[in-house]
């Protein structure tokens, strides 16, 4: 059995669901599809896309010791279905990935099992992880890797995964064959398009980050524009709403990673009770889930855009309450809120 048939075997033995591999080199397109995005601003506020450019264009120039990309994917799968929670207006709607444990730490310690089976086999290999936040395009790399490909709404899916996965990247000095591309297989298809509330695709295969609500939930600083804050309804963080319509989630795999299984106070959590959370309250609730790290004024900013669009009067005092808070993005929050329930 070759170097490469042992490492998908023990990939998956660690828990990936698919592998791949590329070449460094293998996305010539990337810096110039990364360029004209940045130029034209539609990646917002999030400054790190357009940093380091050429690392993230290029991944021969993050590591140019680097011979062979490996691309892990590692399935999500929700066990409900995450576009049912957008009927409960008193309850908030949380994306899948994010209810539960922080996939970067699971996915990375795996990587790095998977990584230190491949040094111990190969003398003299090394090799560096990446999980989402180094400077690399997962997505186009996981592409030329085989995996999958990118679709309309710009997340990587696949024939026998749906779209419900995480990819990790293992960038070493060995030499190992690459996989043969996919290509797009998305057709005349238009479901992930045609259901977002915020129209943030300009075209299908383009995103404008600035009208997504995963960004605008998660990545967006201050108060979000008065025009797109009714159509953030109660999703309070992320948005699944895209890849929940996929046609291709028929294929879709279950979820091996119990960790990834929806918490019970996180899987419609009322409105009315995330609101009263402390800066305290909200870390404690929220350790070790991604959550945690866009703090308690960003979050109850969101809680409180989810109870002004409840039309649940009832609400209208846990609005109340925080019309004066510290945080001005907040107060401003709650006061929006108020005006909408009154």
């Amino acid at each position: 059995m070759s170097l490469k048939d042992r490492l998908r075997s023990q990939a998956l033995a660690e828990g990936f669901s698919k592998m791949g591999v590329c070449k460094p080199d293998a996305i010539p397109e990337a810096p110039e599809r990364l360029a004209a995005f940045v130029e034209k601003g539609l990646h917002g506020q999030m400054a790190w896309m357009s940093e380091r450019m050429t690392w993230r264009g290029n991944p021969s120039a993050l590591w140019p010791e680097a011979r062979s990309v490996i691309m892990l994917a590692e399935v999500y799968t929700p066990d409900h279905d995450p576009l049912e929670s957008l009927k409960l207006r008193d309850r908030a709607a949380i994306s899948v990935y994010a209810q539960n444990r922080d996939y970067h730490d699971m996915v990375k310690k795996r990587l790095k099992r998977v990584g230190r089976w491949l040094i111990d086999q190969a003398e003299g290999a090394e090799i560096k992880v990446f999980v989402d936040t180094a400077p690399v395009m997962e997505k186009p790399l996981a592409q030329a890797a085989g995996l999958g490909w990118q679709g309309k709404h710009t997340n990587l899916l696949a024939r026998d995964l749906g779209n419900w996965f995480f990819l990790g990247a293992i960038f070493t000095t060995v030499e190992i064959d690459p996989d043969t591309a996919q290509t797009d297989n998305c057709g005349s298809c238009r479901a992930c398009l045609d259901i977002c509330p915020t129209s943030a695709f300009p075209a299908p295969f383009q995103l404008d980050a600035r009208r997504c609500i995963s960004y605008l939930t998660i990545e967006h600083k201050g108060p979000v524009d008065l025009e797109l804050r009714s159509k953030l309804g109660n999703r309070i963080y992320g948005c699944d709403d895209c890849l929940a319509v996929c046609p291709w989630n028929k294929f879709a795999q279950d979820a091996q990673e119990v960790r990834y299984a929806a918490r019970d106070d996180l899987r419609a959590p009322y409105l009315e009770e995330l609101s009263q959370l402390t800066d305290t309250a909200f870390r404690e609730r929220f350790s070790g889930s991604p959550i945690k790290r866009i703090g308690r004024d960003r979050f109850v900013r969101n809680v409180l855009y989810a109870i002004g669009n409840s039309q649940r009067p009832e609400l209208i005092d846990a609005a109340r309450n925080l019309s004066d808070d510290r945080d001005p993005t907040v107060a401003d929050a709650a006061r929006w809120a108020v005006e909408r329930l009154i």
